[in-house]
């Protein structure tokens, strides 16, 4: 089967008018417009940055034909500033979330300050970049730079898995901890089918016309969110898993590999999969 691949290389589509639609979208959404957001943030301009970020993002929604499907919105609060924990599966997660009525900011990993456009719009934009290498490294990075973007107004995305294997990877408790310590509530988000969008790192596929489902859950009370934790990952990984949204994105190690460079751990609701990865790092030489 002939697929077309955009310059980068890190986009392939099935046929050459996908090709040719992607390769048009992303020349007026990845060039005038983001440059349109990068000055913006370089202004501190934030509230026009953040009805740029909300209009870029329907022009990918739109470019795609993704097809959003959105529940709870109900639960949020546009006067008030969160710490927003979403299920993770993929880059098209931030396009979902911009559908959320808040200003965000999201904690992304250093190694995409690398990538040219991108890291040209997160330098710009004060989004808070992350040394992840361990949980705890990143806590610290995390616990130094949120303060400021929850005084500012916005609300401050941090995907509580850490990772886009699946949703099987269990939550690491930074998000949880760090909202407790600033006196700030969670506003679990519960994300779905953005892994159809785009299948990048594991793939360059793009793909159009897939159903993406959003989730908003009410928030987790002022104080109480670490304690709540175990109970809202299960919850969360319940909803991602009905028959009522996109089918989630389940982690494969035979197809995906077992990420051996990344930090994470299999939520114990899985046991098999969990015993499978157990084994491989066991197997490793020390």
């Amino acid at each position: 089967m002939d697929t077309y691949r955009l310059p980068g290389g890190r986009i392939e589509t099935a046929t050459a008018r996908s090709a040719a639609r992607a390769a048009a979208g992303a020349a007026w959404l990845l060039g005038p417009h983001a440059w349109a957001m990068s000055a913006a943030g370089r202004l501190g301009a934030r509230r026009s940055l953040h009805r740029l970020e909300r209009v870029w993002a329907s022009g990918v929604c739109s470019l795609l034909d993704m097809r959003l499907d959105v529940g709870g919105l109900e639960h949020v609060d546009p006067g008030k500033s969160y710490v927003v924990a979403p299920l993770h599966e993929g880059f098209a997660d931030a396009v979902a979330l911009m559908r959320l009525p808040l200003a965000l900011r999201f904690v992304v990993r250093q190694e995409l300050v690398e990538w040219r456009v991108l890291g040209r719009h997160l330098r710009s934009t004060d989004h808070v970049v992350v040394k992840a290498k361990t949980p705890r490294t990143a806590y610290r990075d995390l616990l130094r730079k949120a303060p400021a973007v929850l005084d500012s107004g916005d609300a401050l995305v941090v995907f509580p898995q850490g990772s886009i294997l699946g949703v099987e990877v269990a939550f690491q408790m930074g998000a949880f901890r760090l909202a407790d310590r600033l006196g700030v509530a969670v506003l679990p988000v519960v994300i779905t089918g953005t892994h159809r969008v785009w299948e990048y790192p594991y793939s360059p596929q793009l793909r159009f016309g897939q159903r993406v489902s959003v989730r908003v859950l009410e928030p987790l009370r002022v104080g109480e969110a670490f304690s709540s934790a175990p109970e809202i990952e299960h919850r969360m990984k319940r909803i991602a898993l009905s028959a009522d949204v996109a089918p989630a994105r389940r982690f494969d190690p035979d197809r995906d590999g077992f990420w051996d460079g990344y930090a994470y751990e299999i939520d114990p609701v899985f046991p098999e999969l969990r015993r499978l990865v157990d084994e491989h790092r066991s197997s490793i030489p020390a």
